[in-house]
């Protein structure tokens, strides 16, 4: 099949682009909005700030999403991937924020997306240590390291709260699974590949009476708003604050890298070291109109990965929508908070699912690995311990020097990272395709 015929660059009609585009809208939403609360609680901004932030945050998630689906020039992975805020900044932006303010972080991740622009094309060289015991392995932690954020979801998204994880809200996430998992099952075409959505809708619907839902939010929220550029002031740069960004950013790319790869698997499209040059170039072009816009650094979001799976829609056109839609979010803040309405118990049902595939996707590649080389099994085996330390104890590295716990806290990045140096350390010099992987497909 030619590249150009491949299903990635199909495009639907409009209906079904825009409900599948709005299907990854609200797979991903809550993921991209966290990392604006969780900041503007850090620095005690006050709520009309965090308000800007978040409708600045969810027009450059779009706008990057849509410079990395379609692509232009020599930018774009041309691939259904959306973009987000990458969970790995968090940490270094607070402690930026409460020493430089808001212009010392812009201006840090103003550098931090121009390196991440300049090393692209030398970075995607590693793309040939990336065989399918690396792939498989990485996929595999992607997926899991996800599965606790969909069980936080399930007990209603605050652990401090009351009715955290009580039946009501357990029940309510394994109606939604289930009904997801009858539509795949007993429905076709269309009603089949939507099959989150409906789910999402009913769920939504069935949690009004229970008291779920509040659309407080929706009558309080502003029908526009716009995202200016330097809305906090000119961006300012210290060397510090730079250097630790462009640590967060190198994490950026090797995370970008899995999860472009874990989509090509997916969709049956290998990513070849052009493309990953391309995508990585988006992720700091976006980043850098992240600084510019009020926002953060951006990377590929692995949450609509098993979505993709799920839905079989390979189309990158569709993920293009998912980026007009949250742009048009950005704008309008009321529209915004309708979206924000879904209960997370709702989400949490329809998580499981999807953050499951994506695991499954890695157990799926990891089955084209030769496991009587007991090599490739130590691979696997070592580079999941690695990947899942931040998953079972999350504090376990805090007494470790700050510029490594960027890494480490990380068990995408961590394992991720494992897998390729021992890859290279056991199997090089092994005449078989388990040390390098081709970079000339498409």
């Amino acid at each position: 099949m030619s590249d150009q015929r491949h299903p990635v660059h199909e495009i639907l009609p409009f209906g079904q682009m825009f409900t599948y585009g709005f299907q990854h809208v609200l797979a991903m939403y809550a993921g991209a909005v966290a990392v604006p609360l969780i900041l503007a609680g850090a620095l005690h901004l006050p709520v009309d700030q965090l308000i800007f932030l978040i409708n600045a945050d969810l027009f450059t998630c779009g706008l990057a999403t849509v410079i990395q689906t379609m692509g232009f020039w020599k930018f774009g992975v041309r691939i259904p991937v959306i973009q987000g805020v990458t969970f790995a900044a968090v940490t270094p932006m607070i402690m930026i924020g409460k020493v430089h303010g808001l212009t010392g972080i812009y201006g840090a991740v103003i550098v931090g997306g121009l390196a991440t622009l300049l090393v692209a094309p030398y970075f995607s060289r590693l793309i040939r240590f990336f065989p399918p015991v690396v792939t498989g392995s990485i996929i595999s932690i992607i997926g899991i390291s996800l599965l606790p954020v969909a069980v936080l979801w399930v007990g209603g998204g605050n652990p401090s709260s009351p009715d955290f994880a009580t039946a009501p809200q357990i029940s309510l996430a394994g109606i939604v699974l289930v009904m997801i998992l009858c539509f795949n099952r007993y429905f076709t075409g269309f009603l089949k590949n939507i099959a989150v959505l409906l789910g999402l809708i009913i769920g939504t619907i069935m949690a009004i009476p229970l008291g779920f839902v509040n659309f407080s939010s929706v009558m309080k929220a502003q029908w526009l708003g716009m995202t200016t550029p330097f809305a906090f002031g000119l961006p300012t740069f210290d060397i510090t604050a730079i250097f630790s960004m462009v640590l967060v950013m190198i994490v950026v790319m090797v995370e970008t890298t899995g999860d472009f790869i874990a989509i090509g698997e997916i969709i049956d499209k290998p990513i070849s070291q052009d493309d990953l040059t391309r995508g990585l170039r988006a992720d700091g072009l976006s980043t850098i109109l992240g600084g510019i816009l009020n926002c953060f650094p951006y990377t590929a979001f692995a949450q609509n990965v098993g979505l993709i799976g799920l839905t079989g829609v390979k189309s990158r056109f569709v993920v293009a929508m998912s980026g007009v839609i949250l742009m048009v979010l950005g704008l309008f803040p009321k529209m915004a908070a309708i979206v924000a309405s879904v209960p997370a118990a709702v989400l949490g049902g329809a998580g499981l699912v999807m953050f499951g595939v994506v695991a499954a996707s890695g157990i799926r590649t990891l089955a084209k690995v030769d496991f009587n080389d007991s090599q490739n099994l130590m691979i696997v085996a070592v580079s999941l311990a690695i990947g899942l330390i931040p998953l079972a104890m999350p504090d376990f590295y805090n007494k470790f020097p700050e510029w490594t716990q960027v890494v480490m806290h990380s068990g995408i990045t961590a394992g991720s990272l494992t897998a390729v140096i021992l890859n290279a350390a056991l199997n090089y010099g092994k005449d078989h395709s388990d040390f390098t992987t081709s970079i000339s497909g498409k």
